[in-house]
């Protein structure tokens, strides 16, 4: 795994089920991620889109990304510079589009134990990902497999192609 550790991430903490629409709402889909990310989970969170920062984490409940197979749920996250989602578990398909965009998903089965506004930091150097938390406790996340470290790296799959296709 050779992504790089980040510090000090901000939380932004939502609850389980949180759908595509939510991230990505169809009213802004013929947008482009600009626009869209004006609106990201506003249903949800009215204060995320304006607060957030690159760089902060979203922690959720279970079943992060379900609903449509929309890219852009997952994009708009990219583009508004967040370092990860921490989750006990996502849907398939958002977890896809996700890697393929270079955007960094932890499944974390204690995930929902991270506080609102806590500071975290992301230790991403061994086989298994940690979430180090502000009182000091470590939690586990499930293992990363290096191809999909490697997406992440390079800032989604057409970089990595790229990356694999120069000399």
């Amino acid at each position: 795994m050779t992504a790089c550790n980040r510090h000090d991430a901000r939380v932004w903490r939502l609850g389980a089920n949180v759908d595509t629409d939510a991230l990505a709402p169809g009213a802004y889909m013929k947008h482009g991620l600009e626009v869209i990310g004006k609106h990201c989970l506003e249903a949800v969170r009215h204060d995320f889109a304006s607060g957030v920062h690159p760089g902060d984490v979203i922690v959720a409940g279970a079943n992060f990304g379900i609903g449509s197979s929309r890219e852009q749920a997952a994009g708009v996250l990219k583009h508004l510079g967040l370092a990860a989602v921490i989750a006990p578990s996502f849907s398939g398909l958002f977890f896809r589009n996700a890697f393929n965009l270079g955007l960094l998903l932890l499944s974390c089965p204690e995930a929902e134990t991270i506080e609102e506004a806590e500071r975290v930091s992301l230790r991403l150097d061994g086989d298994t990902p940690m979430v180090q938390r502000a009182n000091g406790l470590t939690l586990a996340c499930a293992p990363i497999p290096g191809f999909l470290m490697d997406l992440v790296d390079a800032g989604g799959l057409l970089p990595r192609l790229k990356q694999r296709k120069s000399p």
